[in-house]
C-alpha cells in the first residue's frame, strides 16, 4: 500500500510540475506574441510615414522648384513652343 502511495505521489508530482512548465512556456509565447505585435505595428506606423513622405517628395510643385533651383530649367514661354501639324 506504502508503494502504491509513492507512486501516485510521484505522479501527482511530475503532474504538478508539467503544468507548470507548460503555463510558463505559454506565458512565455504569449509575451513573444505581444512583443512581436507591437514590433509589427510599430512597422507599419513607419510603413505608412514613409508613403507619406514619398508621396510629398514626388509632387509635381516640388520636382519643378528643384528643376528650377538645381538644373536652371524652366517651363517654354508659348512664343517659343512650337505645334507642328501631321
Amino acid at each position: 500500500m506504502a508503494r502504491v502511495n509513492l507512486v501516485l505521489l510521484a505522479l501527482a508530482v511530475a503532474c504538478a510540475l508539467a503544468v507548470i512548465t507548460s503555463q510558463h512556456r505559454a506565458r512565455k509565447l504569449f509575451s513573444e506574441v505581444e512583443s512581436a505585435q507591437a514590433a509589427a505595428q510599430k512597422l507599419n506606423e513607419e510603413w505608412s510615414q514613409l508613403q507619406l513622405e514619398q508621396s510629398t517628395w514626388a509632387t509635381n510643385k516640388r520636382i519643378e522648384s528643384v528643376a528650377a533651383r538645381k538644373l536652371g530649367m524652366h517651363a517654354p514661354d508659348a512664343s517659343s513652343t512650337v505645334v507642328i501639324q501631321p
